[in-house]
């Protein structure tokens, strides 16, 4: 029985590693996800089709239909603006989910999808509560459309996603996605002693 009865879902992913449990959930629940790429926050733009490109083959692999979508980066800065210095999990991660699942909501209901999800709670670096509202709040623009806010992390989620990365040799990225997020995981590094994050490196999980 899939959500609401329905055996088709519209899920919003933000990278490989968080999706692979998800999607693999879905399918033997027997609900047919298609994979929403939206994400304008990724920083710069090939961090952003690095990331894009190893979902697109993962979803391929699954026979999963995929919608690729524009990279609105200069839109995503514009909406976040003021918010540079903002912590993990403050509010320019509220704002971004707001973004990212306000466009997935419309292409939900401009496409016959009677629901969606995100996979951007599946790391525990996230803020569940926050990433659930933006989407219910999204989900509130249109009545025929209903957020999904279940919590993959249960039963065990986080180890099988771990796995999951490793079996299908996953890019593995080291910082959330944006550029202020990269700036900050930098600055810590270079207190540490560490070797700044280069985008696109190509480590996998192994």
């Amino acid at each position: 029985m899939g959500i609401n009865d329905e055996t088709k879902l519209l899920l919003h992913v933000c990278c490989a590693p968080c999706s692979g449990v998800i999607i693999e959930r879905l399918l033997a629940q027997g609900v047919m996800p298609t994979v929403f790429f939206y994400n304008p926050n990724i920083f710069p733009l090939k961090e952003y089709l690095f990331r894009k490109d190893s979902i697109i083959k993962f979803a391929k692999k699954n026979s999963i239909p995929f919608v690729d979508t524009d990279y609105e980066n200069s839109l995503w800065k514009s909406r976040v603006a003021g918010l540079d210095n903002e912590p993990e999990r403050g509010r320019r991660c509220e704002k971004c989910f707001d973004i990212r699942l306000e466009r997935t909501a419309l292409y939900a209901h401009e496409n016959g999808f009677k629901a969606f999800a995100t996979t951007n709670g599946m790391s525990r670096w996230k803020d569940l509560a926050q990433v659930n509202l933006a989407g219910l709040k999204a989900a509130a623009r249109y009545p025929e459309v209903v957020f999904w806010d279940k919590n993959w992390r249960k039963n065990n989620g986080e180890a099988q996603m771990y796995a999951i990365a490793k079996k299908e040799h996953f890019y593995r990225q080291e910082y959330c996605g944006c550029e202020f997020s990269l700036a900050a995981a930098n600055a810590l590094r270079q207190k540490q002693g560490l070797p700044s994050i280069e985008p696109c490196e190509s480590s996998i999980y192994t």
